[in-house]
């Protein structure tokens, strides 16, 4: 039997990645991902409403009346929310004020409510934190990439501040900028971009298991039957009275 847990946490940020696969939170994903830093912040932030949310809900969900849940997990999630909306304005100031009201609208996100209502609703607090873990893992994941690119070819450098300043230049003087990248058209080019070449990897992989299942199969197939334990006993004593 395999891992639940493993599995689990391939299916959040891999096979079921919450941007690459079902498309869901398009508006945080398109509006924060100007620079990796933003994006990390946003990914974090997610993660922990996510993980905190999804163990209260699983711990509660026998007690919730089916009529009220979906009011009952916005008001955990907004909790949650704005227990990670005041510690980071307590602690990374620069972040609160780059991402803005994106933070308080995370009570609002279509993953976080969807994690809750398929999953943390349904299973035991153990596999709900795994699955807000990894759900939150691979929202961050795609965040960052979406990030990295933009931020690359829209200014030259990484890990810049949110006003701009510092950071690490990887394209040289060599370089003009293409601004285009950290405007909206930009966000949009670049999660197009990213989605066709997630989807040409997963055609490829499924190529590739395909063949190997149906090379398996073929195997199987012509692979020449073992003789019976009577069988042989018989041959072998015929190859014996021969021999004699």
């Amino acid at each position: 039997m395999k891992n639940p847990i493993g599995k689990q946490m391939k299916e959040g940020i891999i096979t079921n990645n919450p941007t690459f696969v079902q498309l869901l939170g398009m508006c945080p994903t398109l509006a924060t991902t100007t620079s990796v830093m933003n994006a990390l912040g946003m990914g974090v932030a997610v993660i922990a409403v996510l993980t905190f949310s999804n163990l209260f809900i699983s711990l509660v969900r026998k007690l919730i009346p089916k009529q009220i849940r979906i009011a009952s997990y916005i008001v955990i999630i907004s909790g949650f929310v704005t227990a990670v909306e005041l510690t980071i304005k307590a602690f990374f100031p620069a972040i609160d004020a780059s991402l803005g009201l994106f933070i308080p609208l995370i009570v609002v996100n279509c993953i976080i409510l969807a994690r809750a209502e398929a999953f943390a609703s349904k299973n035991n607090p153990l596999m709900a934190v795994i699955d807000g873990i990894s759900t939150g893992i691979g929202f961050t994941l795609a965040l960052f990439s979406i990030a990295l690119v933009r931020e690359i070819l829209g200014t030259g450098k990484i890990f810049a501040a949110s006003n701009g300043t510092g950071g690490v230049q990887v394209l040289g003087s060599w370089y003009s900028p293409a601004t285009v990248f950290l405007l909206p058209a930009g966000a949009f080019l670049t999660l197009g971009f990213i989605l066709a070449l997630v989807q040409k990897i997963a055609e490829k992989m499924e190529e590739k298991n395909h063949k190997k299942e149906v090379e398996r199969f073929i195997d199987e197939a012509f692979a020449a039957p073992a003789p019976a334990e009577g069988e042989s006993t018989a041959a072998a004593a015929e190859e014996e009275g021969g021999a004699d």
